[in-house]
């Protein structure tokens, strides 16, 4: 990478003038690592991952309480492999990652981090993560693993510096969470988790599309083709448009959540459509993927811990 040794001399520098005693350079440490294994994506993925997992326990009546032990090492395992995921990313990325304003802070460009150090922290979380969910079931476990793949070799390394189409096939990988946790369950996995693969799936695409149209002029001086800065805004906003259209039938295989949850989703799709085709008149481009990019963020937080409240009644 074209960095690497910035990098790794700027990692020296700090080392030699920072004292491990400090209290506040064990605080940056410890932030830096959070920043590296991106815990937010962790975060709001172990929400999809446990919804998979508590209706797999729901719909093979299986208790949950007396498998805390599945819990435990589902989302444990699901957090390592994500981590590690995120990890090799940065490794991959830091020659770029000093061109966006959002990335330019992490580890692997400031130097606290070493390149080697990063590739190692990538390596041994997912493989950690990968041998805890096979304490699961092997099904989870080789799920993990696809979906740490498709981030890392098929995103990362291969279609994110190379085709508009690399949020459509970074989406696999953040699909992957729901089904991770029902496969820990029930390595047959039933249609119910596949609609919440398909969910996770379709719902990423105009979440990152709104993004990508809010940091267009970032990736576009980091040579990221993202929709918005190939194709523009308008191809962007009706990629978008199409996208949460898909979003309005999959609901209804839920259907033996019951009719408030199917309500409650369908009104959240029609919500997002309904600002999706304000688009196409919004003076303010910016400001319209911003709430769109917020409204995503606050749909599927809503729509996963519905299906979970869903089956307390």
């Amino acid at each position: 990478m074209a960095n690497s040794r910035t990098v790794d001399q700027a990692s020296s520098h700090v080392i030699e003038h920072e004292s491990p005693q400090s209290g506040a350079f064990e605080t940056s440490i410890w932030k830096d690592f959070q920043a590296l294994i991106k815990v937010g994506i962790i975060n709001s993925n172990l929400i999809t991952a446990f919804t998979g997992l508590w209706l797999a326990f729901h719909f093979t009546g299986t208790s949950f309480f007396q498998n805390w032990d599945i819990t435990l090492f589902t989302l444990l395992g699901t957090s390592l492999v994500i981590a590690g995921s995120c990890s090799l990313n940065n490794y991959i990325d830091r020659d770029i990652d000093h061109l966006m304003e959002r990335t330019k802070t992490r580890p692997t460009v400031t130097g606290r981090f070493t390149a080697k150090h990063v590739l190692w922290i990538g390596l041994i979380l997912t493989a950690a993560g990968t041998a805890v969910l096979a304490l699961t079931t092997l099904m989870a476990a080789v799920i993990g693993l696809i979906g740490a793949f498709t981030y890392v070799v098929l995103y990362t390394m291969w279609s994110k510096r190379n085709y508009t189409i690399n949020t459509v096939i970074g989406s696999i990988s953040g699909a992957v969470p729901p089904l991770i946790g029902w496969a820990a369950v029930d390595a047959n996995l039933h249609m119910v988790a596949w609609i919440l693969f398909l969910i996770m799936f379709i719902w990423q695409p105009p979440h990152f599309l709104a993004l990508a149209m809010k940091r267009c002029e970032e990736y576009r001086a980091a040579g990221i083709p993202m929709l918005p800065v190939v194709h523009g805004f308008e191809m962007t906003k009706r990629q978008i448009v199409l996208w949460v259209a898909c979003l309005f039938p999959l609901p209804f295989y839920l259907y033996s959540l019951g009719t408030v949850f199917l309500v409650l989703a369908t009104l959240l799709n029609i919500g997002w459509l309904y600002l999706g085709i304000k688009g196409y008149k919004s003076k303010d481009d910016i400001k319209w993927s911003t709430t769109m990019f917020v409204y995503s963020l606050n749909y599927l937080t809503i729509l996963f811990v519905s299906m979970i409240v869903a089956t307390l009644f």
